[in-house]
């Protein structure tokens, strides 16, 4: 990869290794979220896919995930107007913003566990998809989002 790649190109610029890289890994677009037709707003459950691997905020099979979960959502340069759903500690919202990565972002911080204890990631609060029936995962939300048409 290049030396400090998230400052030097726009997103578009990445390379597939350099793209992947700058995900923080901190696994909230693995969130379950639904979208109200009428207003457009999103509810943010506080329940990851089931092929989110809590504890490391990461995918279980990353490489299978849209064959295994047909929703699953696939962030892309292209596509990042798309998203304004991101948290604003995602380092791909930061980077599309003209922002700085946070100091904790893996990329400076040499690794994900700055992260972790910092509460950006959801292995403190997030349950498996696994773990909740679909008749209760209403009572799973933890953010509405307003979210402009």
């Amino acid at each position: 990869m290049r030396d400090r790649f998230w400052e030097r190109f726009d997103l578009e610029e990445l390379t597939d290794e350099e793209w992947e890289a700058l995900c923080d890994g901190c696994g909230q677009c693995c969130l379950l979220k639904f979208q109200d037709e009428a207003s457009g707003d999103l509810a943010v459950l506080n329940v990851a896919c089931e092929l989110l691997d809590i504890h490391s905020c990461r995918c279980s099979d990353y490489a299978h995930r849209f064959a295994r979960v047909p929703d699953c959502t696939q962030l892309t340069p292209e596509r990042i107007d798309d998203f304004r759903w991101l948290p604003r500690s995602c380092a791909y919202r930061r980077v599309a913003e003209g922002r700085k990565l946070a100091a904790w972002h893996p990329l400076i911080a040499g690794g994900p566990e700055r992260m972790h204890r910092k509460g950006i990631s959801v292995r403190s609060f997030a349950v498996s998809q696994r773990e909740v029936p679909e008749e209760e995962l209403e009572e799973h939300i933890i953010a509405i989002l307003p979210i402009d048409a």
